[in-house]
């Protein structure tokens, strides 16, 4: 069995100029697991044993511990499209159907038509019709959106940190300066009522 440990960065690596040893065509619950064993497309048993990170997307690159390198596919399963109107529309069925923290795939076709995808779902089918959608149930990639939030989520928890850490140093300054404030302060009046008497 081949071991796959380390996933390639397919943005730095172009497909076309690295030796794919093989393809594995996974469903999308199997591409959210970093624990796997499978077979590839030509047969050959493999265990992927990756770190948990973001969900394998169609397209995304595997090395081996051995050197091989593997091209993870999206495979057909069963999917609801909505077809919907580019603009408002679609942007309002995204919204909608994101609200029910339900996975999305969103695409549009050669023709131009633009579609939101998700596992079949009678609830979110009736939502997606009353917005305005054309529903389709058939077999497609189910590849989706994932890559831009992760990525996203894990700029903002820098951020975050970087900020805490700065107000910690602030709040400290501030807190030593309102003490001697205070001090200042309540020796004011005992110096007046002195006077005053």
């Amino acid at each position: 069995m081949i071991q796959f440990t380390e996933r390639l960065d397919s943005t730095a690596h172009d497909s076309a100029n690295v030796e794919i040893f093989d393809t594995l065509t996974l469903p999308y619950e199997l591409r959210i697991r970093g624990r796997l064993k499978a077979e590839t497309d030509q047969g050959h048993e493999v265990g992927l044993f990756l770190d948990r990170g973001p969900v394998l997307r169609s397209g995304d690159l595997l090395k081996a511990t051995t050197g091989e390198i593997i091209k993870v596919l999206a495979a057909d399963e069963p999917v609801a499209t909505a077809y919907i109107e580019n603009g408002l529309p679609l942007a309002r069925l995204c919204y909608h159907l994101g609200n029910r923290h339900v996975s999305l795939a969103i695409g549009f076709d050669e023709d131009g038509r633009h579609w939101v995808r998700f596992p079949p779902d009678h609830v979110l089918e009736e939502l997606a019709e009353l917005l305005g959608a054309e529903l389709t149930h058939h077999d497609a990639p189910f590849d989706p959106e994932s890559g831009a939030y992760a990525h996203a989520g894990r700029e903002h928890a820098h951020s975050h940190s970087h900020g805490h850490s700065h107000s910690d140093d602030h709040g400290h300054g501030h807190h030593s300066h309102d003490n001697n404030h205070n001090h200042g302060h309540t020796h004011k009046p005992e110096d007046g009522h002195h006077h005053a008497h």
